[in-house]
């Protein structure tokens, strides 16, 4: 078994497509992501031989706009609200590909594997945070508690709940929380 066929087994390929939404999220809702960074963002999580112009890159932020909503709900019916609007807008039939290239077989709810960056984004991620909210029974992911972050995260396995998109700034907040109770 290929390393990519080994992410497309059941519940991996949701779990690796919500961290690729995450990682492009974080770049593409900064303050004028560059072409290089959302190309290194991609080739990092497996796409090959991307070609992107600056309007792709204002089409992948506009998705990410509408993605962060999910990440955003307070609770997992607000989350599944918006993943159903990002659905019915953007999905069609769901369908299996493996591009061509032995890539491994997965669905794909875009229109077609040339289609437009964004549209793909949308779809995919979307399609990814469905099935997590699905096995979970709960909101596939949030933004970062921490202040001044809001950076967003999945949550990719069981335990309890996350706050923060790191260890970092959860850190850093108790860290913050234990000198105000000293002082």
């Amino acid at each position: 078994m290929t390393s990519a066929q080994r992410d497309f087994l059941p519940g991996r390929s949701a779990r690796a497509a919500a961290q690729r939404a995450v990682d492009l999220l974080i770049v593409l809702l900064a303050p004028e992501p560059s072409v290089s960074e959302v190309r290194a963002v991609l080739e990092a999580h497996g796409e090959t031989s991307v070609e992107l112009e600056p309007s792709d890159v204002a089409s992948l932020r506009e998705a990410a706009e509408e993605l962060r909503e999910v990440f955003a709900a307070r609770d997992v019916a607000e989350a599944a609200g918006a993943l159903n609007r990002l659905l019915t807008r953007y999905a069609h039939p769901p369908r299996l590909t493996d591009h061509d290239a032995g890539f491994g077989w997965h669905l794909h709810v875009d229109a077609a594997d040339d289609g437009p960056w964004g549209a793909w984004l949308v779809t995919s991620s979307a399609l990814a945070l469905a099935v997590l909210l699905a096995d979970r029974q709960a909101p596939p992911g949030g933004l970062c508690a921490a202040s001044g972050c809001g950076k967003p995260f999945a949550h990719l396995g069981g335990g309890s709940p996350r706050r923060y998109c790191s260890t970092r700034c959860a850190t850093r907040e108790r860290v913050a929380a234990h000198r105000r109770q000293r002082s």
